[in-house]
């Protein structure tokens, strides 16, 4: 395909003009009781307009920050969806300033996934329809971090309730060489997140650990390795493992990925880190024009918002490990009756929604 064919072809172009009405919005809270200590929080947005509604949702990561929104958004009026975004581009979602800036993409992709699931549903269409693409069946991998201490009772207790789900595990320095062995030996690891690009205040940082890289890497030597840290100690192993090394936190326009330490055989697509109809569009067609591969990821999402990253998934990446299982499978103790992968393909509903196939 030619520059401009792809240029012509491409996916936000065939969104923007969508004409979307705005009479109101509403917000809800959901709330999820992950362990005794932690209970996940997300908000809902819901916009109402011309006898349809529109659904998003704001997972921005709880750090103490002051999550309040504004009260009575100026959002109401006739938009394209591309004049909706350049009008929250002049907007303060949050009640008080940010700590890190790049927080403000978690509440932007709630409006602008509601936007465009509102003006798809007001022009009777789905986003399959509109892109020209075919939902497919999507696989997905049940995305983890082990208790303190390490144990593979989580993998274990799945594996017993889903014999054939498939895992991306988050690698620590505390994982012993007994642990890595009995992991190895399921035949389930399928993606290993080093966590090395998150900032060292990060929770879930993982600090460059030589001895883990090398041991993980050859535990798994077909397992997809997601955001090394790259350092003078790290650098040569990782170089031998490059074909499979993928990129996730860094990823936040086409722009960034030129900029990755290694260049990408995948990459993980996350909306929320990257905020915008058009900046998400503009990376899914850079990475088909170039032959990166994508595979989905999850920020936590309760409500539609999981909905809508598989149905990205749906459209994308269907075979690719994608980081989009039901919620179901994120609980300390899941239920004993869990949806199987591959996902079923969503029904033709309009809007960005998967529907009840």
């Amino acid at each position: 395909m030619s520059l401009a064919t792809a240029a012509a072809n491409a996916s936000y172009d065939r969104v923007k003009d969508l004409p979307v009405e705005i009479d109101s919005y509403e917000l809800e809270s959901l709330n999820l009781a992950l362990s005794s200590e932690f209970t996940r929080r997300t908000t809902v947005v819901r916009l109402v307009g011309g006898g349809q509604e529109g659904f998003g949702e704001d997972s921005t990561p709880p750090i103490g920050l002051d999550e309040r929104m504004p009260q009575a958004l100026p959002l109401s009026g006739t938009w394209t969806l591309e004049r909706f975004s350049a009008r929250l581009d002049t907007l303060e979602l949050f009640a008080t300033p940010l700590p890190h800036p790049a927080l403000a993409t978690f509440r932007r992709w709630a409006f602008e996934s509601a936007a465009l699931d509102l003006a798809l549903r007001q022009a009777k269409r789905a986003l399959a329809d509109v892109l020209g693409r075919e939902l497919r069946p999507v696989r997905f991998v049940n995305s983890l971090r082990l208790p303190n201490p390490p144990s593979i009772h989580p993998i274990t207790r799945r594996l017993a309730l889903n014999p054939e789900l498939q895992f991306k595990l988050d690698p620590t320095s505390d994982w012993t060489p007994e642990l890595i062995a009995q992991l190895a030996e399921t035949e389930a690891v399928v993606a290993l997140d080093l966590k090395g690009q998150y900032p060292p205040i990060a929770p879930i940082f993982q600090p460059a650990d030589p001895v883990l890289y090398e041991r993980v890497a050859t535990a798994f030597p077909d397992a997809l390795i997601e955001d090394p840290a790259v350092t003078a100690e790290t650098s040569s192993l990782l170089r031998e493992h490059a074909d499979r090394i993928t990129w996730d936190l860094p990823v936040i326009s086409v722009a960034s990925i030129g900029q990755l330490r290694f260049a990408p055989r995948a990459l993980n697509i996350k909306p929320a880190r990257i905020g915008t109809i058009q900046m998400l569009f503009d990376i899914y067609d850079h990475c088909e024009r170039h032959g990166i591969a994508t595979y989905g990821g999850g920020m936590g999402e309760l409500g539609p918002g999981r909905d809508q990253i598989q149905y990205l998934a749906s459209l994308f990446s269907p075979d690719a490990p994608n980081d989009v299982a039901p919620r179901e499978y994120n609980l300390p103790e899941p239920p004993s009756v869990l949806a199987r992968s591959p996902l079923p393909v969503p029904a033709p509903e309009a809007g960005f929604r998967r529907g009840v196939a």
